[in-house]
């Protein structure tokens, strides 16, 4: 989640900084934090883990070292901000909205899940799909110091790694205005850094078990594409909007019924997104996916033409941010093999 603030009412303006000077009070420094004789175990274990991997991202990957990630905040939420996406009921393409810092980006962040949800309802209620996503990392851009949060711990060693490395990716480049780009960027950043950090810190198993879920992704996101091009077919049409509706539905349900598919007969019934397909079956969800090698595919092309070198790679990857949009839209959607690829064989959760 990238620190926002453009053309929107002064409601969202003070929610958005009353969320953030609220992180910034609540800050604890985590060397206070690991010498606390009666913290929490295993939060100083991670605490330890993602000192060591930030430690890895400024030595391997050539990413920021600041004060960044030097303090702590125990939010007690199961997310930092919760994302608004909002797209029209015929439509792939989500609303954009515009801000100082971020440039314009296609959702609404709010750091109070009612407000957001609030938010979502005032738009469904227009007749827009809308879809709220929960977030669990919080980035200004190297403006401030961020903190490490509470819900950043969650999960395995590897995810705490590739959220790291994707926000100081962040910090080291991002283009604004062209969330496409940047976060291509970041998720390959995140990839390539995640797989050797696993290579050299990682538990045995652990870079099987990230393999295996990356694969799982990378599939679930060829589903996504795929329902992505029907849905495009299908509103670019000159169908009858109430015909659309009923189309639109059996899309959707198709979806669904090839997602149980592949869970039963391809991930022998691990059901990894369940969470995903119960809440966000609409245009507003399926609007921020593209399809998965558009973006990583350039990026893997670029690292190894910098012959794995990440202060080259960084530096060709601002000469690209230089091409006009267009041309960089062009670029980006180069396709590859990915197995033959710098991160082979990975997927983007």
């Amino acid at each position: 989640m990238l620190l926002i603030g453009g053309c929107v009412g002064p409601g969202y303006y003070l929610q958005a900084a009353g969320g953030h000077l609220k992180l910034m009070r609540a800050r604890e420094d985590v060397a206070d934090v690991l010498a606390d004789p009666g913290a929490d175990p295993e939060t100083v274990r991670r605490l330890r883990a993602a000192q060591d991997m930030l430690d890895f991202a400024e030595l391997n990957l050539d990413l920021p070292a600041n004060d960044s990630y030097s303090s702590y905040v125990r939010t007690g939420k199961p997310a930092v901000v919760w994302n608004v996406i909002v797209a029209p009921e015929f439509s792939l393409q989500a609303r954009k909205w515009c801000f100082p810092v971020a440039g314009c980006v296609p959702y609404r962040g709010y750091f109070a899940e009612p407000k957001a949800r609030a938010f979502a309802q005032r738009m469904s209620a227009k007749g827009f799909d809308v879809s709220v996503q929960p977030v669990t990392a919080y980035s200004t851009l190297g403006w401030f110091s961020d903190p490490l949060l509470d819900t950043m711990l969650r999960g395995n060693d590897s995810r705490l790694a590739g959220t790291l490395f994707h926000e100081l990716a962040h910090q080291r480049f991002y283009l604004k205005g062209d969330t496409g780009f940047s976060e291509a960027y970041a998720s390959f950043v995140e990839q390539v850094g995640v797989k050797a950090w696993i290579a050299q810190h990682g538990a045995t198993g652990a870079f099987e078990r990230w393999q295996q879920g990356r694969q799982a992704a990378r599939r679930f996101r060829q589903l996504q594409a795929s329902t992505r091009r029907r849905l495009s077919r299908l509103y670019q049409s000159d169908f009858p909007d109430a015909e659309k509706r009923i189309a639109k539905q059996q899309i959707f349900d198709a979806m669904v019924s090839d997602y149980e598919t592949i869970v039963r007969e391809e991930w022998a019934g691990r059901d990894y997104f369940a969470s995903w397909m119960a809440k966000n079956r609409n245009n507003a969800a399926l609007s921020l996916f593209r399809d998965y090698q558009q973006g990583l595919c350039a990026f893997a092309g670029l690292f190894d033409e910098s012959q794995g070198d990440f202060r080259t790679f960084h530096a060709r990857v601002a000469e690209q941010a230089e091409l006009p949009a267009r041309d960089r839209t062009l670029w980006l959607s180069q396709t590859c093999n990915l197995n033959t690829q710098s991160i082979a064989p990975a997927g983007d959760l």
